[in-house]
């Protein structure tokens, strides 16, 4: 080792040879002394790099170079690179000779090395160079300045590479086939890396792009297609870009030559390329689309062509389907294009076998027997088109050849009609939900229910489960006897258990959006059947039959306690003696069956049963699980559903469950860091891979699968126990807080952030019963969550976890009782926050809109726009409660905090934004008057125009908002009001006589005109013509908003009892409505009237039932069973 080192660094060249040979020896000790040494040698980086350099240039076997070469790179650029570490002598050498090997490299794999090490030493430099400048200028942040600068340095001067550009130029106009591709091969990769310095030479560049697509090598011109692409993706000028738009057809033509000599790497290489133009900048590619897309749709079709070309044919479609964002509608101008792009579709899903082992696939290694690659390209492809695409455009595509293809004697196209539906029903939800479509695709599906072909029945399961979910609830509601029954029948096919186990499945999809009133006709059915699969049908159909319970169960509710006798011992008997290893998801999906129907029945009945549940996971976690065994996922979901039913008395069992909870929750994933631009293994679907600072980080999906499921589950038991949870409330908190910034996964932000006001609730109700914590530990634990919250929700930037975020700040808020344990200082950082969350949405919302100027933008990407503003209308919800609830808790402190958001939300309102955004912004202003007096008196004069101007708008969310505002100002600033009560009669009075005021749309709108007009009569009273009061008291009660029912049914009491002659009518007349509202409010039980209200209600109607008994057995009679027994409670007889 000494004497190897010793002649190294005297420059033995022979030396240095056989370095190399020891780094490719297969004797393993042979191999690390030689890695040993290349390690001690890189501590010398002047005598490395030219050692490196030499035996690239200068080592006569070829192998002996290529490693050289791949040596280089890395120890150069890579890691911890050895660059910035070398002297600028050698710099300049390596520098030169780079080039020379280029030019004089006889082997084809060595330039290419050499190309990258060109490319990102030249990178290197670059960055070298701009450092300088920076400093130079004395600036902290790269800027175009700088940018200019350092590409003039890096052209001109000795410390950037000078000679770099003119020798990709020369090679590219020398005629050398080998010269040319690597100096398309060096630009290629140079764009990525220093496109600014490029983008100066357009007209160049475009000219070499042009020579090199024309080439007669086949191996030139695909070298020049990557450079031109990467070229073209890496402009960020669209004007720049579309100077190159008259590549295109030269593109294209290149393809065409790769295809037809032959070479389908080559195809496969320049589709890839035009792949990523697609996705990065779809809008290039639009004067040529049709041609473009011409040629797609062939190589898709082609049969004859390799089933990976047909693939990246159609990816590149629907990547251009996709790009929603950039190209709006481009796609659905072709002519043809969806009709001719589904066609192919339906083509791969042709590709499949009846292969036996899928009949006979018990587990998941044969349930796919029989499919292709292509099938399940198909079938992905289908679904990203019709989202992309959107019903109105596919679903007349599809629906004719639907039709086509089920009446054909081909097994295989029948079964792709209802595999096709499945993919489609998500992209086409609107457009099937609406009659007849429904009721014909409903009956495709049970046309395939009864098909010779067991794998169209099976199918017919899959397009029908699917519609459950994407049309539900509305299927259900009108199809659900049709589609049970075609469901139950199959059941009975013993023939084909593949086809009784997935018309179990469906049936799960069909209960998961079934209301229990229309599911409890078909129970004594649909048990019977589960209970004969249970105990004859085969492992797999047990399975699912176990799952087919559970979702009964859980959508039925109480409706399952008929059959809790009959089907818990028989669960329990599964659970207790599914031991072998071979039936561990069976033992799974026993325990998860009976937690839902613990949940489903209720504490009463599942108490015993319970017990005896949580003995057995006690035993089987004291017996240990192993990490493949689904058991343990299982428990953590059925250990809370168990909490759900029992409530209260499931504390005794948080000893048996907590300490495996604890253990997921905080564990820390398993994961590898690599290099980005190293090549990915892609051979375990388990790992979810992020980029971070140039590093690709993996990370296995189960265990972050598991670890959201062990924290929302410690939510769970925070929200159910309460107090109860109080011992481990340190516990969760110390793993809880630092999850709200765990970037790997939103669910875990999201479990994260919900669970931190669950735990301050446990903690306040704890000390409020005298439980261990007290005030000042509660402040202690709110002082450790807060600023991380507030920190987070300034950083997050997934909508989804903001809007989750903003509420585990409103609850804070309320469970700390605000200024109780929150002083106000600390709102100032939350304000601060909120400033962020506005900006981000309006940077978002901004990027939106682009797309409506896009030249193919139309009736369907507005409905598209809209879905997303929808969605993304409740984070400002949000953020609209957290503003409630602060200013309901400060009052007046909080208003100058409120008043910095307001120009933001006066932007909100104004005619041009979306309803929603109006709506939120409107509500607000309602709580400004509502609860911060200074506020209201500041505000009031220049709100009240807008709602009562509002109060007539097109929208009924934007109405209630007015009118509650209205109802809000009349109760809250009676002077302010006072000049506007005429106004705000006729406007409410309007929307009371509107014949659809009672409507699905109006009706929350319509109750909170109901409430404006009681505080109008109640504190107003010399202002309102008295027949106001019959008006008020014919529009109750109130059913739909709840929180205003809340208010306004007490308020007619305090009228009534104060013998209000507007509201008891002429001669009392109004008394017997009077008790019919309150008959029914009484008997509603909480749901329309606060508990400390209901005494006086009942002492009311006691009074009035004395006068009107008739009318009072009437009112009864027309209650339901449980209403008439919340009555009579209430009552007190």
């Amino acid at each position: 080792m000494a004497d190897i080192m010793t002649a190294l660094h005297g420059g033995d060249a022979v030396a240095f040879e056989t370095l190399l040979q020891m780094l490719m020896a297969t004797d393993n000790e042979q191999r690390s002394h030689g890695e040993k040494a290349f390690q001690e040698l890189q501590n010398s980086p002047d005598v490395c790099a030219n050692h490196l350099i030499r035996g690239l240039r200068s080592a006569d076997r070829a192998e002996l170079r290529s490693l050289s070469a791949v040596l280089l790179r890395r120890v150069l650029t890579r890691d911890e690179p050895l660059w910035p570490k070398i002297s600028a002598p050698v710099k300049q050498t390596i520098k030169g000779e780079l080039l020379a090997c280029l030019q004089h490299e006889p082997e084809r794999s060595i330039t290419k090395k050499v190309c990258d090490s060109v490319s990102e030493i030249a990178a290197e430099i670059f960055d070298e160079v701009k450092i300088e400048v920076m400093k130079r200028l004395n600036v902290e942040k790269e800027t175009d300045q700088v940018t200019q600068h350092a590409a003039e340095i890096f052209q001109k001067e000795s410390q950037g590479w000078p000679e770099l550009l003119p020798f990709i130029f020369q090679c590219v106009q020398s005629g050398n086939t080998g010269h040319a591709e690597s100096a398309f091969l060096v630009f290629d990769q140079l764009a990525r890396f220093s496109i600014d310095q490029l983008a100066q030479y357009l007209g160049t560049i475009h000219g070499a792009l042009s020579a090199g697509l024309s080439n007669p090598s086949l191996d030139v011109k695909i070298a020049a297609f990557s450079a031109t692409t990467t070229f073209i993706g890496c402009l960020e000028k669209q004007s720049d870009r579309e100077k190159f738009q008259s590549l295109v057809p030269a593109l294209l033509g290149v393809l065409g030559d790769a295809l037809n000599s032959g070479d389908e790497i080559a195809a496969n290489t320049a589709v890839e390329r035009l792949i990523e133009v697609a996705d990065e900048h779809p809008r290039f590619l639009r004067k040529q689309i049709n041609e473009v897309a011409g040629a797609m749709i062939k190589i898709a079709e082609a049969d004859s062509l390799d089933d990976g070309t047909r693939r990246l044919a159609a990816e590149f479609l629907v990547t251009l389907c996709e790009a929603r964002d950039k190209a709006p509608g481009m796609m659905r101008k072709l002519p043809q294009l969806v009709q001719q792009l589904f066609n192919c579709c339906v083509a791969f899903l042709l590709e499949i076998e009846d292969d036996p082992e899928w009949h006979s696939a018990e587990d998941e290694k044969f349930e796919d027997a029989g499919e292709t690659e292509l099938f399940e390209f198909g079938q992905e492809c289908l679904d990203r088109i019709s989202i992309s695409i959107g019903g109105k455009s596919m679903l007349p595509v599809a629906g004719q050849s639907f039709s086509l293809l089920m009446a054909d004697g081909d097994w295989r196209k029948r079964h792709a009609a209802l595999v096709g539906l499945a993919q489609i029903a998500e992209g086409c939800e609107r457009v099937m939900k609406q009659e007849p479509v429904m009721s014909e695709l409903v009956a495709m599906c049970i046309k395939g229910t009864s098909d010779p072909h067991p794998k169209v029945r099976w199918a017919s399961c899959q397009a029908l489960g699917q519609l459950c979910t994407d049309l539900g609830p509305e299927l259900q509601e009108s199809h659900h006897e049709t589609v049970l029954r075609g469901l139950i029948g199959l059941m009975d096919d013993f023939d084909n258990p593949r086809v009784q186990a997935h018309s179990c499945a469906a049936i799960v999809n069909f209960a998961e959006s079934c209301d229990q009133d229309v599911m409890a006709p078909y129970l004594d059915d649909l048990i019977t059947k589960i209970l004969v699969l249970l105990q004859k049908g085969r492992k797999n159909v047990q399975e699912g039959a176990l799952t087919a319970m559970a979702s009964i169960a859980d959508c039925s509710g109480d409706y399952f306690i008929k059959y809790y006798d009959t089907c818990v011992p028989l669960l329990r008997h599964i659970l207790e003696n599914a031991n072998d290893k071979s039936y561990q998801m069976m033992r799974a999906k026993a325990l998860e069956c009976i937690s839902l129907v613990g949940m489903a029945v209720g504490k009463e009945r599942f108490a015993a049963d319970a017990g005896r549940i949580m003995q057995y996971i006690q035993n089987v976690l004291n017996m240990g699980i192993e990490n493949d065994d689904p058991f343990g996922s299982y428990m953590l979901q059925a250990g809370a559903r168990i909490c759900t039913a029992l409530g209260q008395d499931f504390i005794p069992y948080l000893p048996v469950m907590m300490p495996k909870m604890l253990e997921i929750a905080a564990a820390k994933p398993d994961f590898k860091v690599d290099d980005a631009d190293d090549e990915a293994d892609n051979g375990d679907e388990d790992l979810e891979t992020f980029f971070v600072a140039g590093k690709r980080v993996s990370l296995h999906t189960s265990a972050l699968e598991e670890k959201a499921t062990a924290c929302s589950m410690l939510c769970c038991f925070a929200y159910e126990l309460k107090e109860g949870f109080c011992p481990y409330v340190e516990q969760v908190a110390e793993i809880m807080i630092p999850l709200l910034k765990f970037y790997f996964n939103e669910e875990i932000r999201i479990a994260s952030a919900q669970t931190l006001s669950e735990l301050l609730r446990s903690y306040v109700e704890g000390a409020g019963k005298g439980m261990g914590p007290t005030e000042d530990s509660c402040r202690q634990l709110l002082g450790r969550m807060w600023p991380q919250l507030v920190d987070s929700l300034a950083k997050e930037v997934d909508p989804d976890v903001v809007q989750v975020m903003l509420t585990s700040v409103d609850e804070l808020v309320d469970v700390a009782k605000g200024p109780a344990l929150m002083p106000l200082d600390l709102m100032a950082p939350v304000f601060d926050a909120f400033k962020t969350v506005l900006n981000d949405y309006e940077e978002r919302r901004m990027i939106r809109m682009e797309r409506t100027e896009g030249e193919d933008f139309d009736a369907e990407e507005e409905e598209a726009l809209e879905e997303e503003h929808e969605a993304e209308s409740e984070l400002l919800d949000a953020l609209g409660n957290c503003l409630s609830t602060i200013l309901k808790l400060y009052g007046d402190a909080a208003l100058p905090f409120v008043e910095s958001l307001l120009p933001a939300f006066y932007e909100l309102m104004k005619e041009s934004r979306y309803t929603e955004e109006r709506r939120v912004a409107l509500i607000v202003l309602d709580d400004i008057i509502q609860y911060s007096p200074a506020g209201a008196a500041k505000y009031v004069q220049q709100v009240l125009p807008y709602l009562l101007s509002g109060a007539g708008d097109p929208d009924a969310g934007i109405r209630q908002c007015c009118v509650y505002g209205l109802g809000r100002a009349a109760e809250h600033r009676k002077f302010d009001f006072e000049p506007h009560v005429q106004d705000a009669i006729r406007v409410v009075l309007a929307m009371l006589n509107d014949p659809a005021a009672r409507s699905v749309d109006n009706t929350m709108a319509t109750e909170n005109a109901v409430g404006a007009l009681g505080n109008i009569l109640e504190f107003h009273p010399n202002l309102a013509d008295p027949s106001l009061g019959t008006v008020f008291v014919q529009n109750l009660p109130l059913v739909e908003d709840e929180e205003e029912a809340r208010i306004v049914h007490p308020q007619l009491v305090r009228l009534v009892s104060a013998n209000d002659s507007r509201i008891l009518g002429q001669g009392n007349s109004n008394l017997p409505k009077i008790m019919e509202v309150l008959i029914r409010v009484v008997g509603s039980g909480e749901k329309l009237v606060q508990t400390n209200d209901v005494p006086e209600m009942a002492t009311l109607i006691d009074q009035l039932r004395g006068a009107f008994p008739d009318h009072f057995e009437s009112c009864v009679g027309a209650l339901k069973p449980k209403q008439q027994e919340a009555l009579m409670k209430a009552l007190g007889s």
